[in-house]
This record gives structure tokens, sequence and C-alpha cells, in this order.
């Protein structure tokens, strides 16, 4: 019968004392951030569980993190924000939290509702993953918990965030399309939708102005209604060589659009998104892409509103984490020498 693994074990894996790994597994001070992740690390490695239940009553807090998605992020085809909600829940295993997924429905945002989880006090601090309306965000200023935004930000609300570096990642892919030889280039997304989808843009837009390739308001076109639903996507008359998509799925639902109107990718356009989620290797040809460093979000996000319950004082502002391009085979280079 396999038994139970304790501090002392712990300790001895790692060579330091017992008294070490108390303090680090409960949050004490006297050791150092970067340890106190590797002794809950290797706890977690380890087999080591915590008695929540028992640290609950003694310190008065539920040790449940509570992530909230809105549910049109939430729907058959999207895939993002569930992968990152499943690397949340890892991170937060290391601190001998668990994370409970609330999904905010339609109603409750517009009723401006508080969530289940906050209003029945079930968790210690709430990340909101996925952009929340302008009124709602007003609602989760009110919450009297330690809270945190993932991957959107608004500059009227004193909430720290953390984003990928959604304006630089747009900015290098479009400055590939550039070196590939691609002078008109269209930008798929509403850029009223999410803070997402404006800096993704800007990036495009800068690209553009560096190069100094004239902006064409006809190759700015919507993907989606002011509720977040995709619709069909209208195609200029004109029609650019290269399409930068503000996210994987647009660029595999555009992808699909033009092949069944006869047109080839890369050959008679080339198309590029964000993310580096499955639909970018669903596509056909599979998608050139920016890869959003998921595990690096989570880690940071978890850190950061760990770090909040312990002082609620605590604020980290704006968190940028840098992305990379994924080179595959939906670009189609039009000069003769390698643009990589």
């Amino acid at each position: 019968m396999k038994r139970n693994i304790t501090m002392k074990d712990i300790a001895d894996k790692l060579g330091v004392s017992s008294v070490t790994v108390s303090k680090a597994l409960n949050d004490k001070e006297g050791v150092s951030d970067s340890l106190k992740l590797k002794i809950k690390k290797v706890a977690s490695e380890m087999g080591y569980r915590f008695n929540s239940a028992a640290k609950s009553i003694k310190d008065g807090l539920s040790y449940n993190i509570g992530v909230m998605i809105p549910q049109r992020f939430t729907g058959l085809r999207e895939s993002f924000y569930l992968q990152v909600y499943q690397q949340i829940a890892i991170q937060l295993d290391h601190y001998g939290y668990f994370g409970i997924l609330n999904i905010l429905s339609s109603e409750d945002e517009e009723q401006l509702n508080f969530p289940r989880v906050y209003s029945e006090n079930k968790v210690d601090g709430i990340i909101i993953l996925g952009q929340v309306s302008k009124k709602y965000i007003e609602t989760v200023q009110n919450m009297e918990l330690p809270k945190l935004f993932l991957d959107f930000y608004d500059e009227h609300a004193a909430i720290d965030s953390i984003v990928t570096d959604n304006f630089y990642g747009a900015y290098e892919i479009t400055n590939y399309l550039i070196r590939c030889g691609h002078r008109e280039i269209a930008y798929v997304g509403n850029v009223y939708s999410t803070s997402s989808i404006q800096d993704r843009f800007l990036g495009y837009y800068k690209s553009l102005l560096e190069h100094g390739l004239k902006f064409n308001e006809r190759y700015l076109i919507n993907d989606r209604d002011e509720h977040g639903t995709y619709i069909d996507i209208e195609l200029p008359e004109q029609m650019p060589t290269a399409f930068v998509c503000n996210c994987d799925q647009v660029a595999y639902l555009l992808g699909e659009r033009l092949t069944s109107m006869g047109y080839r990718i890369p050959d008679d356009c080339s198309i590029v998104g964000f993310d580096n989620d499955v639909y970018a290797t669903l596509a056909n040809p599979p998608l050139t892409t920016v890869e959003v460093d998921i595990e690096q979000m989570a880690r940071s996000a978890v850190k950061a509103i760990m770090d909040k319950v312990s002082n609620p004082h605590r604020r980290i502002g704006r968190m940028l984490v840098h992305g990379k391009i994924i080179y595959r085979d939906s670009v189609k280079n039009l000069n003769t020498e390698p643009a990589e």
C-alpha cells in the first residue's frame, strides 16, 4: 500500500529543512518566492496533498480561485480559453488551490449579476478570462476580493491584467508578410469587439506605416457582431494578396470560405492567424500564426492572484507575455529570396 507523502519526504528530496517546506506550503514568510514555487511543484509531483478543508477552517480561506469565462467564448468551436483554464488549474495545484470554472451567462452579464462563486463566498480571488462588457467591468470593480483580468484589459478599470503581447505579435507577422513581397494586406477582425483585436490591428497598422504602405479602409474586414458572434465575412471587390486574421479560428473560417469560392491558399491568397490553437493545424494548409505562450500566461496569472490573496493591496499593473511566430504553409513568398 502506497504511504502518504510527508513534508519530511519533500525536504529530503530538495535538501532543505522540514520547517522550510512547512513555511513554503503554508505561504509563510522566511522563504523566497522562487523556492516556495519549487517546493510546491515538487510536492505536487510527489503526490503530496494539502488538507485544504483543515487549512480553510484554520485560516478562514476557501483555497479556491474562481476563473470566470464569458459564455460567448465557450461554444463548441471555442477551445483557446479552455486550454488557458486547464493551465491555470495545473498552476493553482502547486499552491494547494483549486480552480473553480464559472461560465458567465449572457443574461448575467447583461443584468450585471455577480458570479455565484463570489456571491456565495466560495473563492479567495477571481480571474476574469476573456473580455467582458464595459458595464460589467464596473460590477467586477465592486467585487471585494482580489481580482485579475486575463487576456484583456480596460484603461478605465483599476484592475491588474495579464495579456499576450498582441501589438508586437501582429506587428511582427505583418512584417513577415511584407518581407514576403505582399503589399495589399487586409486585416480581419471587429476592432470594437475586444482590446486584443484592437491591439493586433494597431500592430498590423504600425507595420504598414513603417513600410510606407497606405492603409486601405476596404481592407479592414469585420468578422463578428457587437455580441461577439461570428458573421459572414464580406470580401472586398479588389482582393488583397494576404490577410492578417485576429485569431486562428477566423483564419480557418476565412480559408474555408475562400476555398469554396475557388481561391487557392497560398497561391492566390496568403492567410496568417494568431494563437496557434487547434484551428491552426486543422486549416488546409496549416496556418502561419503567432503562438501565445499559454503556460506562461497561466503561470503569471496564478502567481499574481496568489500574491494578491496574501496582500490585497498588491498591484502589478499590466503585464505582457511575449509570443512567437510559427511558420507553416499558408503564406506564399512573392520574392525570389527567402523571407524568414
